[in-house]
């Protein structure tokens, strides 16, 4: 099994259509006892929570999300937990809207900050 989530932040690999969650997305997570949740924002998304369970490498969430149009949209995902060969944590995702149509896939790996280290801190003071 992969290394834990909590604690790491990670973006997506890829900016997806406009008005979702894009490049400049950034994801904090959480993971206690099986169940996992992260605070995002960035790019077109104001703000965005995600709550679920981790079995084994699978995550399966929902999350809701408020973007720059004022626009709210609720979805669902299920995501493989892989460890890359750097040591970071990747996330293979298969999404799909449950407030409207849409569905996809995506790919979020974990970033640091300049100086090499978790920007976890700085990117939960910007999401608060």
């Amino acid at each position: 099994m992969a290394r834990s989530l909590d604690g790491l932040v990670l973006a997506p690999v890829a900016d997806q259509a406009p008005g979702q969650v894009g490049a400049a997305t950034r994801f904090a997570y959480h993971e206690q006892d099986g169940g996992i949740w992260a605070e995002y924002a960035g790019g077109d998304v104001v703000r965005g929570r995600l709550v679920g369970i981790r079995e084994g490498d699978r995550l399966d969430f929902r999350y809701v999300q408020l973007t720059r149009d004022g626009t709210t949209s609720a979805g669902h995902c299920v995501a493989t937990v892989l460890e890359l060969p750097d040591g970071r944590v990747r996330l293979e995702e298969d999404w799909e809207w449950e407030s409207r149509e849409g569905s996809g896939t995506s790919v979020v790996e974990q970033v640091a900050d300049d100086d090499g280290g978790p920007v976890g801190s700085r990117l939960t003071r910007v999401i608060r």
